[in-house]
C-alpha cells in the first residue's frame, strides 16, 4: 500500500533534504498522530502543494505532532499542457463531485463557472465560503491520491471573463451533446492551458455556446451517451490524460 500523505508547512518541505528531522505539526501533524495514528518506523510523504514530496520515517509521535527522519526528496516539475477544468456550478453536491474527481485524475486547475443555466448561485457575499468548501474538497483529494502538487481553484468566472479565458488559452473545448467532433480525436498542444468546459445540469444555452465558439473554443462530445454534470468533466480529463500524460 502506498504510504499516507499529508500537506505540510510548504517552506519547511522546500527546505527539506536527506536526513534531516522534519516536523509535521499543526491540523496535519494532529491528523497523523491521532487519526492515521502513524507509530515510530512507519513510513509517510509530506508535500508542499507546488510540486515537491518528501519521504520519511515517524521518529516520534504525540498527540499534535510527527517528526520523521527524511529518506527521499523528490520534485515533480510542473506540466508543459496544463488541464483546465472549468465547472457549472450545480445542484446536489454535483460540482463538488465533479472537482474530487478532476482532482484524483491530475486536473491543474479548477475554475467555477456561474452558467445561465445553473440552478445553484453563487451570491456575492458567499464567494469566499463556497471557495473554501471547493479548497477544502481538492486538498483532500490530493491527499487521497497522492498528489504532490495541488491543483488551483480560481475565482469563479460569468460569460465574459470565460470568454476572456477561452481566447488566452492554446486550446478550449466545450463538451456539447449536439458536437460532431469526438473528444478522443483532438491533438493537443505542445504547452499551455487546455480548458474543458463543463456545463450545468441543464445544459450550457445556445447564447453561451456561440460566445465561447467565438473566442475559439471547440465544441467536442464525449461519447453517445449524456453524463451528468459531475462525472462529464472528469471523463473528459481522463481521455486527455490518456491521449497526454498518462502516456
Amino acid at each position: 500500500m502506498t504510504h499516507q500523505l499529508f500537506l505540510g508547512d510548504p517552506e519547511t518541505v522546500r527546505a527539506a533534504a536527506r536526513g534531516d528531522v522534519l516536523l509535521l505539526d499543526g491540523e496535519e501533524g494532529r491528523h497523523a498522530a491521532t487519526v492515521v495514528r502513524l507509530r515510530p518506523g512507519e513510513r509517510f510523504f509530506v508535500a508542499d502543494g507546488a510540486g515537491r514530496r518528501v519521504l520519511a520515517e515517524a521518529e516520534t509521535v504525540d498527540r499534535s505532532a510527527v517528526r520523521g527522519r527524511v529518506l527521499e526528496v523528490e520534485d515533480e516539475p510542473a506540466p508543459a499542457v496544463r488541464l483546465v477544468l472549468v465547472q457549472a456550478l450545480a445542484k446536489g453536491d454535483r460540482d463538488e463531485q465533479a472537482v474530487e474527481a478532476a482532482t484524483e485524475l491530475g486536473v491543474d486547475e479548477i475554475v467555477p463557472w456561474q452558467a445561465e443555466r445553473s440552478v445553484v448561485v453563487w451570491r456575492p457575499d458567499r464567494v469566499e465560503r463556497a471557495l473554501a468548501k471547493w479548497v477544502a474538497v481538492v486538498t483532500r483529494a490530493c491527499k487521497q491520491s497522492r498528489r504532490s502538487r495541488m491543483p488551483v481553484v480560481s475565482p469563479p468566472v460569468t460569460a465574459g471573463s470565460l470568454a476572456d479565458r477561452v481566447r488566452e488559452s492554446a486550446l478550449a473545448l466545450v463538451l456539447h451533446e449536439e458536437a460532431t467532433e469526438p473528444l478522443a480525436t483532438v491533438a493537443l498542444p505542445a504547452a499551455g492551458d487546455v480548458l474543458v468546459v463543463v456545463g450545468p445540469e441543464g445544459g450550457i444555452s445556445g447564447r453561451e455556446l456561440d460566445a465561447l465558439v467565438a473566442a475559439g473554443a471547440r465544441p467536442v462530445r464525449l461519447g453517445r451517451t449524456i453524463l451528468r454534470a459531475s462525472s462529464a468533466g472528469p471523463a473528459a480529463l481522463a481521455v486527455l490524460s490518456g491521449a497526454g500524460r498518462w502516456r
